[in-house]
């Protein structure tokens, strides 16, 4: 048994190591190209700490492990809005930016509900789960957030841009291909071991990829957002966060159904009720006390219901 826990763990080192150079990589090739800071943070470090969960969801999408893919997705979310918010907020209270709260924190609540409704076949009488249909519908809206980030960027302007540290071309190419080629390796070995291990353990894929699959392919996004936290880089330590659960749903769920139809547990609508109401629990929350900002009292409110569902969730 210790192998396969060796093995997943591997995995994940592989994945965040190959996230973090994919994101350099690509930063220093969009340098080069007079791209500013802000677009590459919104896409390229946006997409950079989501590529653990796309990689991991098309492996299991084409093996057609189903439950890992929405557990993957989902949890990762709630990891995303509980946890990595709630320890951000502890490290530093947050003042989150107007835009964000009217804009991307609602947009994330509507990916969620508008999932809600695909999966439970509201629409058309059809079966459960998420049809190419759907994931095309799902890369379109995806589409559309792009091209609202890229407005967005018109409209409040470019900054200035930080002076190039002269990365050779060999090693900007050199970072993204083993970058990528981690990514796939570490998305492998993840997939595999944890089906591994939860039969082995008797647990079920849901859980797997609720829990231990979800929190290791959010790591990229703990490191981000608490390293923004301690720098007090409110914008940076909130968008990360809601940013990439707009990326998993829109990208990453539409990507995985366009490979393979995917299966729905209904068991998973608790997670999805959990992260709407979480979503709409942060928008309340912002306007309690000092406006606009997560305080650490809220910020540890947060981290433990996410603590009680984990403990809910094992039990």
């Amino acid at each position: 048994m210790a192998i396969p826990i060796i093995f997943l763990v591997i995995g994940f080192a592989l994945l965040i190591k190959g996230a973090d150079w994919l994101v350099e990589g690509g930063s220093s090739l969009a340098k080069r190209f007079r791209i500013s800071d802000l677009a590459i943070g919104l896409t390229v470090v946006a997409f950079g700490t989501s590529v653990p969960e796309l990689v991991v969801n098309v492996l299991a999408s084409w093996q057609g492990f189903s439950d890992i893919v929405f557990g993957n997705v989902i949890g990762s979310n709630l990891f995303n809005l509980f946890a990595i918010l709630g320890i951000a907020g502890l490290i530093s209270p947050l003042l989150i930016r107007s835009g964000t709260v009217w804009r991307e924190i609602p947009l994330s609540f509507l990916a969620a509900l508008l999932l809600f409704f695909l999966v439970n076949s509201f629409f058309f009488g059809r079966d459960t789960g998420l049809s190419r249909t759907d994931g095309l519908l799902l890369l379109l809206l995806f589409s559309l957030f792009i091209f609202y980030v890229y407005k967005q960027l018109k409209t409040e302007g470019t900054p200035d841009l930080i002076q190039h540290k002269g990365m050779s071309v060999l090693k900007t190419w050199g970072f993204i291909i083993i970058g990528l080629l981690f990514l796939v390796i570490g998305g492998r070995l993840v997939v595999v071991y944890a089906v591994e291990i939860a039969e082995s353990w008797g647990i079920s894929e849901t859980v797997i990829g609720l829990t231990i699959v979800a929190a290791g392919t959010s790591l990229p996004e703990l490191a981000t957002s608490v390293v923004a936290a301690f720098k007090k880089n409110n914008d940076i330590a909130v968008g990360n966060i809601i940013g990439s659960n707009i990326f998993n749903i829109f990208l990453i769920l539409g990507v995985s159904s366009l490979i393979r139809p995917l299966n729905y547990t209904v068991s998973f609508n608790r997670e999805l009720s959990l992260l709407m109401l979480g979503t709409i629990a942060l928008l309340i929350a912002l306007f309690i006390g000092k406006k606009y900002t997560l305080d650490r009292w809220k910020a540890g409110i947060f981290l433990a219901v996410y603590a009680g569902y984990t403990l809910y969730l094992i039990n």
